[in-house]
């Protein structure tokens, strides 16, 4: 009997799955990459940022905390991407939901930001008052 709620498009496991699964998230971060300017801004700030992430952090906790805040903003934005991608697919009139919806992506991005801002933040103090 045919499962009417499975797509023929999933596939069922294995190493071909894994592979493919490799490869097209390759091809999002390609993607990423070439039409998506925000992706870009944010992965040249996590270039320059990563290293003094290292040289900041009094530990190896801290550092981990700094890179995993920066890798989470450019998850979020390209979660966003994908929202703003399929909401153009669908039309691009102007409709509520579908502004409503690139707003809410806008704004996970912007709490995430935040997110990693306010933690730099509380590290950068942290390292300099620990020198005084």
């Amino acid at each position: 009997m045919t499962d009417p709620h499975h797509s023929p498009y999933k596939s069922t496991g294995g190493l071909r799955r894994v592979l493919r699964a490799w490869r097209y998230s390759l091809q999002g971060l390609g993607a990423a990459l070439k039409h998506e300017a925000a992706f870009r801004q944010e992965l040249a700030l996590v270039v320059v940022l990563a290293p003094a992430a290292i040289w900041l952090g009094r530990d190896a906790t801290e550092v981990l905390l700094l890179l995993f805040s920066m890798l989470l903003v450019l998850v979020t934005e390209l979660l966003n991407s994908a929202i703003e991608a399929l909401a153009d697919a669908l039309s691009v009139e102007t409709h509520p939901l579908l502004g409503r919806a690139k707003d809410l992506g806008s704004a996970a991005v912007m709490l995430t930001l935040l997110f990693s801002a306010g933690l730099w933040l509380h590290v950068l103090i942290g390292r300099f008052q620990g020198n005084a």
